[in-house]
């Protein structure tokens, strides 16, 4: 259980592409989408798996090649 509640989908900010570079904000669109397609509990649930085996977000987003 995650606290407190986060809805995937409606996060983020309106300016991230001055906040990202090119290449991670695609990553980041990659990844929102493929979340969108779960029903919140999966893609929460999804997103912390996955997250627990980096140490780093630049970790992460480069796992995401694998």
């Amino acid at each position: 259980r995650i606290f407190p509640a986060i809805d995937i989908n409606r996060s983020g900010t309106r300016k991230e592409d001055l906040l990202l570079s090119a290449e991670v904000l695609n990553r980041v669109w990659i990844l929102r989408k493929l979340l969108s397609s779960l029903n919140p509990a999966d893609a929460m649930e999804f997103l912390v798996d996955k997250l627990k085996h980096t140490k780093t977000n630049e970790e992460f987003i480069d796992s995401m090649n694998r």
